[in-house]
């Protein structure tokens, strides 16, 4: 009998079960209904895959870039291949809208792959000048050797792709924990790695809890480095156990979206749509709060309400008409629950939603709820919702909005609506945030540019995006030649 993958983890080039043999049910967000038993793995189950990837390390980082790309391409033909099973996999397991956004999320997930087998070929090194004559100076890049990653559920294909595959284009091995709530997943993106056939240990997928698994991972002494995506409190442990260890660390966002008293109003509307309900507001870079100037707030306000009973449709996920699916889990859309009552209890308004749906097969149906009059120290104005919100906070002055959104913990995106260019190129001067959008969503971003948190806040450290990844696993060696002269003797 053939080994079932979708109930196995893969370590050293084999499928097999955890070591002590415990599972994880997973049941779908969407339905309800169990969706596969993952292994429930340990400590033990990732020193296994460290050691693995620990044998397999230098033998991959030998091979050339070219021999490597070759095999990142293998897996993007292999994710194409096997698209519709993907895309309903991960509306099964996550809770996306099949037509509306999970295809989306598996196309991209090709291009990161695409992407790392270019950018492998372009991961140069340096010739410097010598203040000796005759000596040559090469700066060579070299893989660190085993990178742990550990990714998030809201995006449980694109964002540990864009960790992993520059991690392994550029010469490391991998071992990977996923998010337990987006296992399923997981797996099925591990087949696709695993069906490249990469050299035994060089890609290793444990899953289990983060607490035990991930920890191992970054604290284990066979791992050279860590890459972690997801919220802040999780990414300050994880930091903490990989000290001394390159670190990539994104984490959590409370972004402001500002619309100004001369922003294109129907543009700033459509951009607070994608910003506030893609993904169900289950984003690091969603517009968590949205400063609107208090000249067009009524205006903004009745656009806003009018656009979301338009556009928004709240439903099963596989069906066409769908644009927003469940939340992932209850533990955030108990969050939702809070920060909706803290508002409301302050004084805010509910202009559409306010409490979860009913009606649905499971509870974690949130319909889209835009929020007027929102405190800016209210909760869902301060922390890191995670939920499909919308929560508006009057402002007098672009000074205010920079005040606001600079008083945040948080330095991860922030987006501006003006039609002044100075006043856009202001806020990006002083707003303390990795990213800044002017006159486009907080929820726009490209994934070959470097994405990340500001120093100093909240958000973490480094920058993902395309071969900043590369240049985060790999260093610089230096090598200097001396060339002898020709011998004289006879």
């Amino acid at each position: 009998m053939a080994v079932d993958a979708a109930q196995q983890m893969f370590v050293g080039g084999n499928w097999g079960p955890s070591v002590s043999g415990e599972t994880l049910e997973a049941t779908s967000p969407a339905t309800g209904e169990v969706v596969g038993n993952v292994p429930q793995g340990d400590r033990d189950d990732a020193r296994a895959a460290i050691a693995a990837a620990r044998a397999a390390a230098d033998g991959w980082a030998r091979l050339t870039a070219f021999e490597r790309a070759a095999k990142m391409n293998t897996v993007g033909d292999l994710i194409e291949s096997r698209r519709d099973e993907l895309a309903r996999t991960l509306t099964l397991d996550q809770g996306k809208p099949l037509h509306a956004e999970a295809y989306d999320e598996v196309d991209e997930l090709v291009e990161y792959w695409r992407m790392a087998a270019e950018d492998a070929k372009r991961l140069g090194g340096e010739l410097p000048n010598s203040v000796s004559p005759g000596k040559r100076v090469m700066l060579v890049r070299r893989a660190r050797g085993v990178v742990g990653v550990i990714s998030p559920w809201n995006w449980p294909y694109t964002m540990p792709a864009e960790l992993i595959a520059p991690a392994l284009a550029s010469g490391n091995a991998v071992v990977w924990t996923p998010a337990p709530s987006t296992a399923v997943c997981a797996v099925a993106l591990a087949q696709c790695i695993a069906d490249a056939d990469l050299p035994p240990g060089v890609f290793n997928l444990v899953t289990g809890p983060g607490p035990v698994v991930g920890d191992e991972i970054a604290r284990n002494p066979g791992t050279d480095g860590v890459a972690f995506i997801g919220s802040t409190a999780t990414g300050r442990l994880v930091g903490q156990a990989a000290a001394g260890k390159a670190t990539l660390l994104e984490m959590g966002g409370n972004g402001p979206l500002v619309v100004m008293d001369d922003a294109n109003l129907d543009a700033a509307v459509e951009a607070t749509l994608t910003a506030c309900f893609l993904c169900a507001g289950q984003s690091c870079t969603a517009g968590e709060r949205i400063l609107v100037h208090r000249a067009v707030e009524d205006e903004y306000l009745e656009r806003l309400r009018r656009r979301v009973a338009e556009t928004i449709r709240l439903g099963n996920p596989f069906e066409e008409q769908t644009t927003m699916g469940p939340l992932n889990n209850e533990p955030v859309a108990a969050k939702m629950d809070e920060h909706v009552a803290d508002a409301l209890e302050r004084g805010a308004r509910a202009l559409s939603g306010g409490q979860r749906a009913g009606g649905y097969p499971t509870d974690l149906y949130w319909p889209a709820t835009v929020l007027a009059g929102v405190p800016s120290d209210s909760r869902v104005a301060v922390e890191e919702t995670f939920g499909p919100i919308a929560p508006v906070v009057a402002i007098d002055s672009l000074e205010q909005a920079i005040e606001l959104a600079n008083a945040s913990p948080y330095g991860l995106l922030a987006a501006i609506f003006t039609a002044d260019l100075n006043r856009g190129l202001e806020f990006a001067d002083r707003v303390r945030t990795g990213w800044v959008n002017i006159n486009e969503s907080s929820n726009y971003w490209e994934a070959q540019l470097p994405f990340g948190g500001r120093a100093g806040t909240d958000s973490g450290i480094g920058r993902v995006g395309g071969a900043h990844v590369m240049r985060a696993f790999s260093e610089l060696q230096t090598v200097v030649l001396t060339p002898h002269s020709p011998s004289t003797s006879p």
